[in-house]
């Protein structure tokens, strides 16, 4: 009985990983074992990268709420605990966009707080 190998879904199998490679650089993109370590490791810094995004992001936020409650003479940390006291429903996403682009706004936030 002739040996079977199932042709079609090996080549699909590559050529999805060729498709994912695309892009890379030398060997990376035009070997097969190449590609396939050099994507499997991009899809792991990806999965990776997905959940530190959050946190960059997070950060970022808390610098610039800090920066702007400074220049109004309070701390980031007494500002949050009287925005929690007054029941006042804003995100840092969105405290942190006042602060940068609406400062007037975001003076008239602390102002409530205070």
């Amino acid at each position: 009985m002739p040996r079977s190998v199932n042709a079609v879904a090996s080549r699909r199998r590559r050529k999805r990983i060729m498709i994912l490679a695309k892009g890379y650089w030398g060997s990376r993109s035009k070997v097969y074992t190449v590609a396939k370590n050099t994507v499997e490791k991009g899809l792991q810094y990806a999965y990776r990268d997905r959940k530190t995004k959050k946190r960059e992001f997070r950060a970022l936020w808390i610098q610039r709420i800090n920066a702007g409650a400074r220049q109004h003479g309070i701390s980031y940390s007494q500002l949050m605990g009287k925005l929690i006291k007054s029941e006042i429903g804003l995100n840092r996403k969105v405290l942190a966009d006042l602060a940068m682009n609406h400062p007037d706004a975001f003076k008239a936030v602390i102002d409530a707080v205070k």
